[in-house]
């Protein structure tokens, strides 16, 4: 990837692959990934890449404990609505039944189209290399294309890094007034 572009905010290359939203990713140890938007068919893939989270991760993300992505919600969460939602996947550059998920963003809109919900995970040995930060970065741009006047997220009060993350991003933090231990985020993008 010798053409590739970084830049002094990443530790990794990046290189474009020609389609929207599409790149190679190569971090610093020779790892590499393709970005892409989810696909219905990622749905296998979702169901062994979940097997690689830790409980706390599938609770920070889901806000509950859950055992196991069951072919249903697999399926439900890897096809994607083109006009109301967004997903990217950073998927292992690997034979499609060797490649697992390494990280997810999700935007979805509300019932309004004014706002729009997001959700990242980012896998176990992949933190720390600032890909949540890049993944968030592309949902902003995705949500500002798409006319979305505020972006939000709900995020559990003891996850600290995702609370720094979107900080660092601009988005206000609103606690949660029922004491659930859940914080709104929120970024505005374009003005009211």
């Amino acid at each position: 990837m010798a053409s590739a572009h970084s830049t002094r905010r990443y530790p990794f290359r990046r290189l474009p692959l020609g389609r929207p939203w599409c790149e190679a990713i190569e971090l610093a140890d020779g790892r590499r990934f393709i970005l892409r938007p989810m696909q219905p068919t990622d749905a296998p893939t979702l169901r062994r890449s979940f097997l690689t989270l830790t409980p706390d991760e599938v609770r920070m993300r889901f806000m509950h404990p859950i055992k196991e992505l069951t072919p249903q919600y697999a399926s439900k969460l890897a096809t994607i609505d083109p006009e109301r939602e967004f997903a990217l996947v950073l998927v292992e550059a690997k034979p499609p039944d060797e490649a697992l998920i390494g990280a997810v963003v999700r935007v979805a809109l509300d019932e309004d189209g004014d706002q729009a919900e997001f959700a990242i995970i980012v896998g176990g040995d992949l933190k720390r290399q600032r890909l949540g930060r890049y993944l968030l970065t592309r949902a902003i741009e995705w949500s500002r294309k798409k006319g979305i006047a505020v972006l939000y997220g709900l995020v559990l009060e003891d996850n600290q890094a995702m609370l720094a993350l979107a900080r660092n991003l601009g988005f206000s933090r609103h606690p949660s007034q029922d004491g659930s231990g859940v914080v709104e985020v929120r970024k505005r993008l374009h003005p009211p």
